[in-house]
């Protein structure tokens, strides 16, 4: 059994506390699509990185503020499909208040529409693409939501599904548990474990000051 000492738990949002990447996969395709766009390309990179950043780099002519904003209004209304993923809300539940947030790609009206669609209770602490300058793979995300619990960075454990991700929490010293719901464990080999279902996830409490959090 592996066991991380923690005092915050940063959750990703999509992929991990809710079940959204075939809405994500589906409204970038349509997009890709209709701007003449490798839809496989799009796709390939989308997971986990803002939208704002993917497409500057795979369509730099475009605007890419005002296309975010069209696309991620799409993706907010394709509901079908979208669901808490299993075992989110228990493992929430299971956190002392103010010890956990959410640090997710998306933007503020994005994550507000898919948390509620979940029926995820509002985190404590939130940060979106909105709230940073540099997204994942860069720490600046991660930093900001350790930073917003008021927690030393070192002292927060992350639960991720894609690389990127990976990449932004080990940057800010953090621990982090993958979850194979978007990406084959072999992609996220550089977490610090890796998981299938969140319910393998047990939390216990000390009562004062830290998580022990178990992979039974």
């Amino acid at each position: 059994m592996t066991t991380f000492c923690c005092a915050a738990i940063l959750f990703d949002l999509d992929g991990v506390l809710v079940d959204s990447t075939r809405s994500v996969e589906r409204q970038w395709r349509i997009w890709a699509r209709e701007h003449g766009i490798d839809e496989e390309k799009a796709v390939a990179i989308a997971h986990g990185v803002r939208a704002v950043e993917v497409i500057r780099t795979i369509a730099p002519h475009l605007d890419a503020e005002a296309e975010v904003v069209k696309l991620e209004a799409l993706e907010a209304a394709d509901h079908a499909g979208v669901a808490v993923m299993p075992g989110a809300i228990e493992l929430i539940h299971a956190i002392p208040d103010g010890r956990w947030g959410v640090v997710t790609s998306g933007r503020r009206n994005l994550a507000a529409a898919r948390l509620q669609l979940a029926g995820i209770p509002s985190p404590p602490a939130m940060v979106t693409a909105s709230d940073v300058t540099k997204g994942k793979p860069h720490p600046e995300p991660y930093l900001k939501g350790a930073e917003l619990l008021g927690v030393n960075p070192a002292d927060c454990l992350v639960i991720e599904d894609a690389p990127a991700g990976i990449k932004s929490a080990h940057s800010g010293r953090m621990k982090v548990i993958a979850l194979t719901s978007t990406y084959p464990a072999s992609a996220l080999s550089e977490a610090d474990a890796v998981v299938s279902k969140l319910d393998q996830i047990q939390i216990a409490f000390d009562g004062v000051r830290m998580l022990q959090v178990s992979i039974g």
